[in-house]
């Protein structure tokens, strides 16, 4: 498929995601790789773009330059976006309560410890959907139980098997002192964000090494 055609689907599946206001948005592309560049004026929306972008097939990698621009009467005080930022943290059942928040200029930096990395997810996106929050760097560690590499492969292996996105054959787990390093080739971004998913249910695992390759599919030629 052509950078211009790819770049056209892309355009339109911004366009046609309500949840976006694609305006401001400029989409380019080069060896299949997606630069999305402009202004939006949430960061759910920065994040939904990259999704929708990613669905679009022919897909290989999405670069995100999308900066956020929260409009001046939306503006809010450090401490007062801080004070929000724990109290959904809080609420979420999902998110320990050893997690803290530093807010500087609307960006959120996240500190603490959990014991998987669905609460550092959690963690993410319930900071990120507080209104006037422009960006969030997650620092929270995981301090989990560790587990014999043998066990993590075996348990990856095992989710990759149940998950009726990944066609696993060919993909490749090394497990070693907590890094998960996946290899092997992948259909799509979405099956590789898949078995990236997989990988960090795996007990023990405190990184993964995300060194999938998104093949391209000859159908796409034109």
């Amino acid at each position: 498929m052509r950078s211009a055609e790819l770049e056209r689907l892309v355009t339109d599946e911004l366009s046609g995601d309500p949840k976006i206001d694609s305006e401001a948005i400029a989409v380019s592309v080069e060896d299949r790789v997606v630069s999305l560049r402009g202004t939006v004026g949430s960061l759910r929306q920065k994040w939904e773009a990259e999704r929708a972008a990613e669905r679009v097939r022919g897909v290989a990698l999405v670069e995100n330059y999308l900066v956020v621009k929260i409009l001046t009467g939306e503006r809010r005080q450090d401490a007062d976006l801080r004070g929000d930022v724990l109290r959904v943290l809080l609420l979420d059942s999902r998110v320990p309560t050893g997690v803290d928040a530093a807010v500087k200029d609307g960006f959120v930096t996240l500190t603490g410890g959990v014991d998987r990395q669905y609460q550092r997810d959690a963690a993410t996106f319930v900071a990120g959907n507080v209104p006037g929050v422009t960006g969030v760097d997650n620092q929270i560690h995981l301090t989990g139980p560790a587990t014999g590499d043998v066990d993590t492969q075996e348990a990856i292996r095992r989710a990759f098997a149940r998950d009726a996105r990944l066609a696993d054959d060919d993909l490749v787990v090394v497990a070693w002192n907590g890094t998960a390093t996946l290899l092997g080739p992948v259909h799509s971004v979405a099956e590789r964000d898949a078995a990236v998913a997989a990988a960090w249910t795996a007990p023990g695992v405190i990184t993964v090494d995300d060194r999938l390759t998104v093949i391209h599919d000859p159908l796409l030629e034109e």
